[in-house]
This record gives C-alpha cells, sequence and structure tokens, in this order.
C-alpha cells in the first residue's frame, strides 16, 4: 500500500553528518574524505525536465547529453511535457534524437500529463522506482537516479553506474573494475546512506578526472 507520510529525504546538514558517519565506518570513503570532505548533494529539481535530462544521459557522455537538452530546450516551446507531446516523436528525430530515444522523451512526458508521477514524492522508495519503471524508457538506472538526485533519498544505489564502478576499484585498487553486481554487494554495507557514499565515489571519481587531465 502506498505510504501518504513523505519519506524521509537528505538535507545538505543530514548529508554532511552521513558522510562523516561514513567515513568512520568505511576506510575506503574515509580516505574521500579526509581530502575531499561532504559530496555536493547535486540535486535536481523534480519534474519531467530533469527527468527527461536522465532519460537523455543514458548511454552517452554527459557533454553529449547536455547539449543535445540543450538544443531540444531551445526549439520546443514551451519546454513542458505538453510542449513535447505537440512537438511529437518526428520533430525530435529531426533535431537528432534517435529514434528509440524520441520515443522515450514522449513517453516521459505523457507519464508527466497523465498523473501517473503525481504522488511519486510520497511514495517509499521500492514503490516509486516500481512507478517509474513503468514508463516505457526508464530503466533500473534511470529511477534510480531520479530518486537520488531529484527526490534526494538517503539509500539509493545506482546500479549499472559505470563512474562509481570506476571509482570504486580505483580506490580499493583492484586490479579491474568490479562487476555491477560485485559492486552492488559492495555498496550494502553503506546502508542507510548509499546515495551518500555514491556521492562521494562520484566526488572522488570526478577529482581524479581533473587531476589526470592537469597532469
Amino acid at each position: 500500500m502506498a505510504q501518504f507520510s513523505k519519506p524521509p529525504t537528505l538535507t545538505n546538514d543530514s548529508l554532511a553528518a552521513a558522510a562523516q558517519l561514513l567515513a568512520a565506518r568505511d576506510p575506503h570513503l574515509a580516505a574521500i574524505y579526509r581530502v575531499h570532505g561532504a559530496p555536493p548533494m547535486w540535486a535536481r529539481r523534480p519534474g519531467f525536465q530533469t527527468l527527461l535530462r536522465i532519460v537523455l544521459e543514458q548511454q552517452v557522455s554527459l557533454i553529449s547529453a547536455r547539449s543535445m537538452f540543450n538544443r531540444l530546450k531551445s526549439n520546443i516551446d514551451p519546454f513542458t511535457a505538453e510542449g513535447f507531446i505537440e512537438f511529437g516523436e518526428p520533430g525530435l528525430r529531426a533535431l537528432g534524437v534517435t529514434r528509440q530515444k524520441a520515443h522515450y522523451c514522449v513517453q516521459v512526458a505523457h507519464a508527466f500529463t497523465n498523473g501517473d508521477l503525481k504522488k511519486i514524492a510520497k511514495l517509499s522508495d521500492e514503490e516509486a522506482h516500481s512507478t517509474l519503471l513503468r514508463i516505457k524508457g526508464v530503466g533500473p538506472w534511470t529511477a534510480n537516479i531520479y530518486l537520488l538526485m531529484a527526490l534526494k533519498r538517503p539509500d539509493i544505489w545506482p546500479d549499472g553506474d559505470i563512474a562509481l564502478a570506476s571509482a570504486a576499484g580505483r580506490l580499493q585498487k583492484m586490479n579491474a573494475r568490479p562487476s555491477f553486481v560485485q559492486l552492488a554487494r559492495i555498496a550494502e554495507r553503506w546502508r542507510p546512506y548509499r546515495s551518500v557514499a555514491a556521492r562521494m565515489l562520484w566526488q572522488y571519481y570526478l577529482a581524479e578526472q581533473n587531476r589526470r587531465q592537469a597532469v
């Protein structure tokens, strides 16, 4: 049964406290915390534009997804779910969106106009995840990123995230990047703050990327 009291969400204060707690429990996260401190919130505003952008980020670089998002924003007016439905899949393909993603984008727009996501902020993590998965084009990673960044849930693990796997592999000095199954098992030790652990690993990954580029 759906919950009608809003589940807990991260705040800047609870994020900082959780990062400190995780650092005290896990030596690898402690290494990140000593150098970088608490991670940024990296929050996104809940709603159509955020879920659309996460769909665009599937299997492409963030730079490529940002470029496409900005192109759509420059050409679709109003830049709303209703505007996307009216613009249609042929219009999206004309702007360079693949046939598959054009279909997904319109399906996401319909989910926001038909009321499917109206109460998602009040649902439990499991119920909210299942609700998102009913939208064609929204898979587990997309649903989890929305829960983690838009709804700011504290214990979401974005299974399938390559950056997290790369960061964990480097941090733990593994010979090869851990599989997503292996990484999900490792993440179990970070409950009930897996979202915070993910942010700490992203923080480390980005810092390492910047360091390598500076060399």
